[in-house]
């Protein structure tokens, strides 16, 4: 089976679309969290969704261990998509994930990736992450209930728990041992980068830092909430995300 139908999910797609928004999930999240985004978009602008292995479509296959070997991998897939301007929008681990696809993608020459969106995830001041081990299930639940979200709420069933936990630890353990390349060379693609203004992880003056990675345009937003705040302010977020390139709206907070 090939790369494209197993890393990613088309939820939507159509014979007029002319931009595409590719989306990369949160520690433990799946391509469908994403999914009702689709009622936010035009038919000019596809709908992807990257899908991790160890979820979903992909349940039986072996989990991925390091942050380098998903965006490799997604890179590869999105690569194979025909031409067309695109958008990648990573939220938490998915930043990420999405930022160091896009690292992928401009090395191999690809200009039709024109904006990253990193949203609830900082850039620097990280643990040293030789210290990074696998969370124990009480460190997991405890960290879930703090951030909140509908998966909180999913790990309150004893079977899902069981099934879910495993994936969320190794998501964990990935972005634990995650650290962005200090001699990276800057990315040409335009930036917006977005926080919940009760986002535990990660602060205003964080997401700010995200302005250090591009030589393109940069833009931030905090909106009402705390890290899911995505799920209250979804058309907001994808009217941001898919808006032409270098916006020139000034940055600053949403209600």
């Amino acid at each position: 089976m090939s790369k494209k139908s197993t890393w990613l999910a088309r939820h939507s797609s159509d014979s007029s679309a002319v931009r595409r928004i590719v989306c990369f999930p949160h520690a433990g999240g799946s391509a469908s969290f994403f999914r009702p985004w689709v009622k936010h978009l035009p038919p000019t602008v596809e709908l992807l969704a990257v899908q991790y292995p160890g979820r979903e479509n992909r349940y039986a296959e072996p989990l991925v261990g390091t942050v380098a070997e998903c965006a490799a991998e997604s890179a590869e897939a999105l690569l194979a998509e025909p031409a067309r301007e695109t958008v990648l929008f990573g939220h938490s681990m998915g930043a990420a994930i999405a930022y160091e696809t896009m690292r992928l993608l401009e090395v191999a020459g690809a200009a039709h990736f024109t904006r990253l969106c990193v949203s609830g995830r900082r850039i620097s001041e990280f643990p040293d992450p030789a210290d990074a081990v696998p969370r124990t299930d009480t460190q997991i639940l405890s960290d879930m209930a703090e951030l909140g979200g509908t998966q909180a709420e999913v790990l309150d069933e004893p079977d899902l728990r069981e099934m879910l936990l495993p994936i969320i630890r190794n998501d964990y353990l990935l972005i634990d041992r995650y650290r962005p390349p200090r001699d990276a060379v800057p990315i040409g693609a335009d930036v917006l980068a977005l926080i919940g203004d009760r986002d535990p992880q990660v602060d205003e003056r964080q997401v700010k830092a995200w302005a250090s990675v591009t030589t393109g345009a940069f833009e931030w937003r905090v909106f009402s909430g705390g890290h899911f705040y995505l799920t209250d302010h979804a058309r907001r977020v994808v009217e941001l995300a898919t808006a032409p390139s270098r916006n020139s709206a000034s940055p600053g907070k949403v209600r």
